[in-house]
């Protein structure tokens, strides 16, 4: 009897591990995708829709489920928007605001030239001509009120007439870009009031009052130089909002502003970090926010020195390696939020704000993750050329054997100046690349927020510098491990990420026998001359290329310019490319593609025409999936 319970065991064990497999890009595509539309109005249940995608019939499906945040069923619901709070719409329900586009400037040769109605032209005289994926048309988005009458909007009052500027924001602004004051009297909403060249170059938004009853607009942060953005009430009415110092630098430190009678108080101000996002507390004196810190994003509170009458306290709420990714909203000493890792998607969790414990509330994924080999995650740090302590996560491939070699990767993030944090991403998703059998080595070099400002800050201007090095010993000191394959190492990367790439190319010293460049920089001179938002590559270029005596703007353009090294590139390389790119322009890719295949080096070039920054469609995503591997597979 003993003997046949022991046979049954050992096949049931065996069962289970042969029920397991390793991620695959099909199985990472139709991943099941959580996104929040809120906390319900009693605030005991949270409001969350689940999207799901079959690559059989090319459907998306989405279903929206409300679920208490103490636990329990997830029951689907047809009414969400009844559930939750509706911040569209005024305090007394008589008003709601919303944005839409409206026609401010002629752009089309048919509307200058009338009699011309077949013309197929855009006339620019100004900059701005095109913005991340989108040529400029001449319409500006401008936030409406609205008269309610019953379930119709039946008036509306443009707050922005004839105004050649943007509110939301573009490309990624939303609600939070415009919101009622708690006494319905006024609109506050988030717009840069410049034009053409002037927008181009900076990047200095403001928060603007709309009184209802003057019709006058105020500007709340006059004076305040960089993003100004994020506008949001306390329950006693205080405004905050997040703001950075400097125009034209998009990466600066970001700090929560309380906008009191007498100054603009920055809560923030002395604390070595970068805030992400910030939600009041319900009672109105606590305010708890989002930031990056070493490798990972937290949440965090910061106390209000008005009401206490005491220096702002922040104190670090939760620790662990996940990230938590937003708040949804407070329910009583509860935060909810969601959560991921680099093997798990999106899910609710609640956050017990006196302990910083953990409760998952959602689990959509969690039959498909049973049947999955999950990756092991390691948090090392190694010391810098310069003698700097950094961060490196390493992500084994499952079952790892130490006794095995294993190829390994250096992933180069980009950004720059993005957090490598536990981010769960659908294209550069880590698991599925130590899936695939390697070992990914994923520095926090510099320019990285959460390990300080100065290290967050030192990569402007040294693009090619210093975090190079860090690139270059985060794989060298791995390389030391006796499972770690050194004739068999790869370098992957985009945008900034990509430019890496192009750049370690050049100076590798054959260390990478393949190299992987998405939307990445590859000519300064042509970037300069064709990227959209001037002020990024001012900052972080130094300046243009045709001032000779500016030494910082030179450097990035003679020295650190990946188009000076073509000669010295030595490996195989994968170039990617979007059509609709303008941040990093399609002749990016198309010269390095060329250079590479008239040195003769083994190269090929994914070109998605319809495609921006990244790759959205869910059927290209999958091409670049199977193209992603298969040259890895080719050349690694």
């Amino acid at each position: 009897m003993k003997k046949l319970v022991l046979l049954s065991s050992l096949f049931l064990f065996g069962f289970t591990v042969i029920a397991q497999q390793n991620l695959t890009p099909e199985m990472l595509i139709q991943m099941s995708k959580v996104a929040v539309s809120g906390l319900t109005k009693d605030g005991k249940s949270v409001v969350y829709t689940v999207r799901t995608y079959d690559i059989a019939s090319d459907k998306k499906t989405s279903q929206v489920f409300v679920q208490p945040i103490i636990g329990g069923k997830a029951v689907e619901t047809p009414n969400a928007n009844d559930l939750v709070y509706n911040n569209r719409v005024s305090p007394d329900g008589k008003m709601s605001i919303s944005a839409a586009d409206v026609p401010v400037v002629k752009i089309f040769g048919k509307d200058v030239y009338t009699d011309l109605p077949k013309s197929d032209v855009n006339i620019y005289d100004d900059l701005n001509y095109r913005h991340w994926d989108t040529w400029e048309d001449g319409s500006f988005s401008h936030i409406f009120i609205n008269t309610l009458k019953g379930n119709d909007e039946v008036a509306t009052l443009d707050i922005m007439p004839n105004e050649p500027h943007d509110c939301p924001q573009k490309p990624s602004g939303g609600d939070e870009d415009f919101i009622w004051s708690p006494d319905g009297k006024q609109v506050i909403y988030v717009t840069k009031k410049k034009y053409g060249k002037a927008y181009a170059i900076s990047t200095n938004t403001d928060i603007f009052s709309y009184d209802l009853e003057s019709k006058a607009t105020k500007n709340m942060s006059e004076g305040m130089m960089g993003y100004d953005v994020n506008p949001a009430f306390s329950a006693s009415g205080k405004l905050a909002w997040l703001s950075m110092a400097r125009d034209g630098y998009e990466s600066d430190k970001n700090d929560i502003i309380i906008n009191e009678p007498t100054e603009k108080l920055n809560i923030t101000k002395d604390w070595d970090g970068t805030v992400n996002e910030f939600r009041w507390s319900n009672d109105g004196k606590i305010i708890y926010f989002l930031a990056p810190i070493d490798g990972t994003v937290q949440l965090f509170s910061v106390t209000d020195p008005v009401l206490t009458k005491k220096p702002a306290v922040i104190k670090q709420i939760t620790k662990g390696n996940f990230d938590i990714q937003s708040m949804v909203g407070q329910s009583g000493n509860k935060m909810v939020v969601t959560r991921t890792d680099w093997n798990h998607a999106a899910e609710v969790y609640t956050v017990d704000l006196l302990s910083g414990m953990l409760m998952q509330v959602s689990h959509v994924n969690d039959e498909k993750y049973k049947k999955i080999n999950m990756s092991k995650v390691e948090k090392r740090y190694v010391t810098t050329t310069d003698g700097q302590k950094m961060l490196e996560w390493i992500i084994y491939p499952p079952d790892f054997d130490p006794k095995k070699k294993y190829p390994t990767i250096l992933y180069c993030q980009g950004g720059p100046q993005s957090g490598l944090t536990q981010f769960y991403s659908f294209r550069w998703n880590f698991q599925l690349m130590a899936a695939n059998g390697y070992i990914i080595v994923a520095p926090n070099r510099r320019g990285m927020p959460g390990h300080g400002v100065k290290w967050n800050e030192q990569i402007s201007t040294d693009y090619g510098g210093q975090n190079m090095q860090d690139y270059l010993t985060a794989i060298d000191e791995f390389t030391k491990e006796p499972y770690c394959d050194k004739t068999r190492l790869g370098c992957i990367g985009a945008s900034y990420g990509g430019y890496s790439a192009y750049y370690l190319a050049g100076i590798h010293n054959k260390r990478f026998k393949t190299f992987i460049s998405h939307d990445g920089i590859f000519d300064w001179r042509a970037m300069y001359g064709t990227t959209e938002e001037m002020w990024f590559v001012n900052w972080d270029l130094g300046g243009n290329y045709w001032d000779k005596n500016n030494a910082k703007a030179q450097k990035t353009y003679n020295e650190f310019n990946p188009v000076n090294l073509v000669d010295k590139w030595d490996a195989p390389i994968l170039i990617i490319q979007g059509g609709q790119d303008y941040r990093v322009p399609i002749e990016q890719g198309l010269g390095a593609f060329q250079a590479a295949q008239l040195r003769g080096i083994k190269s090929k070039m994914l070109y998605f025409p319809n495609e921006n920054h990244w790759v959205l469609k869910d059927q290209n995503g999958l091409v670049w999936q199977r193209e992603f591997y298969k040259w890895l597979k080719e050349t690694l």
